[in-house]
Formats: structure tokens, sequence, C-alpha cells
């Protein structure tokens, strides 16, 4: 296993739409486990394939329960089949650094999907667990979760943002 790099807003990558995953190989499980490595070493809690760099429809999540080894799900080709009420919560994002934020999203949702293998499953989250799943599946349509905050709290991200990657640039 190889921690990757997490690619960080503005990058353009992380806008586009994911594609769909046909060849289930070593590759893949290779690219999951690195995905969950990284995640973890990061700290997160979910990671999207597109923040590593690849462009395809693979998400990991830590289902770690308190006092239990790590462990994690990996969805490919995740999609949301249903849905049902709201909630708040607070969020951050690996890929947009120093910022966190109450985002609205699903309080339940179904989400079918396939496993490293190939296999359909379908699985139903909520509370925390569906948060985290709608926030790295929105990872795979170009989303990211400024995206969900107003245009004023947006606009004084991208600027902190900018200024941030110029302070870099100086360094």
């Amino acid at each position: 296993m190889a921690l990757r790099k997490i690619i960080e807003y503005p990058e353009p990558l992380l806008r586009l739409t994911a594609k769909k995953v046909d060849v289930f190989n070593d590759e893949l499980k290779i690219l999951v486990e690195d995905m969950a490595e990284t995640m973890w070493d990061a700290p997160g809690i979910g990671l999207a394939a597109p923040q590593v760099a690849q462009s395809i429809r693979v998400i990991v999540v830590d289902i770690t329960e308190p006092d239990e080894e790590k462990h994690y799900i990996a969805l490919i080709n995740p999609e949301i089949i249903e849905h049902e009420g709201t909630q708040l919560d607070e969020e951050g994002c690996l890929s947009v650094p120093e910022l966190t934020a109450q985002v609205q999203r699903y309080k339940k949702i179904t989400v079918n999907y396939q496993t490293e293998d190939g296999e359909s499953k379908q699985l139903i989250a909520e509370d925390r667990f569906a948060v985290v799943l709608q926030h790295e599946i929105d990872h795979l349509n170009g989303v990211l979760f400024i995206d969900h905050l107003s245009p004023l709290k947006r606009n004084l991200y991208k600027k902190k943002r900018k200024k941030m990657l110029a302070l870099e640039q100086t360094c």
C-alpha cells in the first residue's frame, strides 16, 4: 500500500464527473487500499478517487467502531436511489483545506453500488454515515461541499484560498 497525494481546491480535476468503473481487477483493489491508507493518514473519514487524481467512481469510507481495529467500506459506482428527511451537519474536506461549515444533507439514503469484485449491493445509511456518503458521492459528480454554502461564504473561502496559495508560492 502507498499513500497518494490528495489534490486540493481549485484543482480542475475536482470539478470533473468521474467515469464509471467497468474493469474490476487488482489495479482497482490496490487503488482502494491506497485510498484507505491515504484517508486515515490525512486523517479523514471518507475519500473519493478524484481527490487522489483518479477520475473514476470509487469512494472509501471509514466504518471503524470505537475500540475496533480500523476498517473501511469501498463503494464502486455508488448511486443514491432513495432519500428522505434532512439534517444539518458540520463538514470539512481533505481537498478544501482550512474550512468547515454546516451543510444540509438528506437524513437517510439508499445507495446502490458495486464491490471491488464487481458484485452489486445496496445499503441504507442514516445520520452521519449518510452525510459522509453524500459528501463523497458529490466528489464523483464534480461537486464540492463549498457548492452547498451560501454565495457569500463560498466567495470568502475562495479569497482566503487564493491568499493561501499565494503564500505557498512565496515560501
